[in-house]
């Protein structure tokens, strides 16, 4: 298949482009800017590129949208405006780009986040969980999907993204780090929920929506095991073979990361039902095989 995939120089989008290529796959990657130190030029194109020329992307069959600003970072109100306006402006020229294209692509993968649902310790959210708008995460993953509803005429992915496990980048090298100190420790009460993925499945249930044309609408993208932040904890110290054993309070957490806390205090148990029951296997169901592979990786 021909596949174009914005943001495809991030964390997931660099391992979405080299498994798709392994795949057999044509990728054409949108982006801000080519990488100074990238070989193949050929098929990278900017924005003002894909303005200029859409017809170069005549016979795309399907785009991945996994551009925008990252959350982790601290919520100045600048910042805030950065997140919101950097994931909806990415939505819209997606929206532009598949209504000038004469040949439609089948499938559209936009980027969301499990934040939709908002948090709880005590409830379990499927993708027929209703949305909740509770604080600044979950306000912006509710734009940001009612902006990809502009997308028309094609086949639409939600893809509601939980905390994404890799060794190169993404949260888990952070995460990790107090442990290879020696300072691990439950954060808070160490009873809020971790929804995480490996890395690896990530980008094979990407694959896996668009290549099955009976899956459409939200989709977790989220291991079928999720933990709390105590478990989660234990299991880095269990495997990296470090101390589970210095507890970091909640106001320490909100003192140093402002409103951006949330995040690490608050939690969401998701399970991916839709994918599931499509028949998607995941290769690190469990958290204990996702870190024991990161760890031999």
């Amino acid at each position: 298949m021909k596949i174009t995939i914005c943001g495809g120089t991030g964390f997931i989008g660099k391992a979405l482009s080299e498994h798709l290529l392994r795949q057999g796959h044509e990728v054409i990657i949108i982006t801000r800017k080519v990488p100074e130190a990238e070989q193949d030029r050929s098929k990278y194109m900017t924005w003002d590129q894909v303005d200029a020329a859409p017809v170069l992307l005549e016979g795309t069959e399907a785009i991945v949208n996994l551009a925008g600003s990252s959350l982790s970072q601290r919520w100045t109100p600048k910042a805030k405006q950065s997140i919101i306006e950097s994931r909806m402006k990415t939505v819209q020229a997606v929206s532009k780009l598949v209504h000038t294209l004469h040949q439609k692509p089948a499938v559209v993968v936009q980027a969301s986040a499990i934040a939709i649902y908002g948090t709880s310790r005590v409830d379990t959210f499927s993708e027929e969980s209703p949305e909740h708008v509770v604080d600044f995460p979950s306000s912006v993953v509710k734009e940001w999907e009612d902006t990809a509803e502009l997308i028309q005429g094609v086949r639409l992915i939600k893809l509601r993204t939980s905390v994404v496990l890799g060794t190169h980048g993404g949260a888990f090298p952070l995460m990790k780090l107090p442990y290879t100190l020696g300072f691990g420790g439950k954060i808070g009460s160490g009873k809020q929920w971790v929804s995480w993925i490996h890395l690896h499945d990530m980008v094979r249930l990407i694959e896996f929506c668009i290549t099955h044309p009976d899956i459409s609408g939200p989709v977790n993208a989220s291991a079928p095991e999720p933990v709390t932040n105590n478990q989660f904890g234990q299991t880095v110290g269990r495997i990296y073979h470090r101390p589970h054993w210095f507890p970091v309070p909640s106001f320490l957490m909100k003192t140093v990361l402002g409103e951006l806390s949330l995040i690490i205090l608050e939690g969401q148990r998701v399970i991916p039902d839709k994918i599931l029951k499509h028949g998607f296997r995941f290769d690190y169901p469990t958290l204990e095989q996702a870190l024991q592979n990161l760890k031999e990786n």
